[in-house]
């Protein structure tokens, strides 16, 4: 492809962006994904506060580090959600690639959520965490985010509170199956104003 072809292409594009979503400029908050050469080494996940730091002790928080057959379990199905994500508005996709790949800063939030849910998770498992996370809303994975980094963000809290919660929902039932009575009912039932929505609901 031609420069002259690639700046057209750019300019179609909402702005311009590095890796999956993160704008191009000076020292936006975003997260990391480090993938090693080869095929053993862990992945790691950081997030780069950047500007938004102000006078924060630290400005990059290291949140996950994941056995590589875990990220591998996982990377493929990241990449097909986000890359829909950024199409939608109209933003260059990404794809994994050996060394730091930049991602959005909620796209990063969602990755921790599931990165947690499989960092202990029983490998014959990570496929129903999979299909869990893909079946929350982007607003339902930022508030487990949240509740989950304020005590239990770091690199040594993998068995404390909201990461062993996190574990649990994700990886232990594939929530479709929990939904089916539930869905049956709202045929039958009542539709209005008053019926609420649990938060792994359509």
């Amino acid at each position: 492809m031609s420069d002259k072809q690639g700046e057209t292409r750019a300019a179609a594009y909402a702005h311009r962006t590095r890796g999956f979503g993160v704008p191009a400029t000076s020292d936006p908050h975003h997260f990391v994904v480090r993938i090693p050469r080869g095929n053993s080494a862990p992945v790691l996940i950081s997030e780069h506060l950047g500007m938004s730091a102000g006078a924060a002790p630290k400005q990059i928080l290291d949140r996950s580090l994941l056995e590589r057959p875990r990220w591998s379990a996982i990377r493929a199905e990241v990449q097909r959600a986000f890359n829909a994500r950024l199409k939608e508005h109209n933003l260059a996709t990404g794809t994994w690639k050996v060394g730091d790949n930049p991602v959005d800063r909620l796209l990063g939030k969602e990755l921790c959520v599931l990165a947690w849910a499989v960092e202990r998770l029983e490998p014959e498992k990570i496929r129903i965490a999979v299909r869990n996370w893909l079946a929350l809303r982007p607003e339902e994975r930022w508030w487990l985010f949240g509740m989950t980094a304020i005590a239990t963000g770091g690199l040594q809290d993998a068995d404390k509170g909201w990461r062993v919660a996190l574990r649990f929902a994700l990886g232990d039932v594939a929530q479709n199956e929990l939904l089916k009575p539930r869905l049956e009912a709202r045929k039958v039932g009542s539709t209005g104003p008053n019926r609420t929505l649990g938060l792994f609901d359509d």
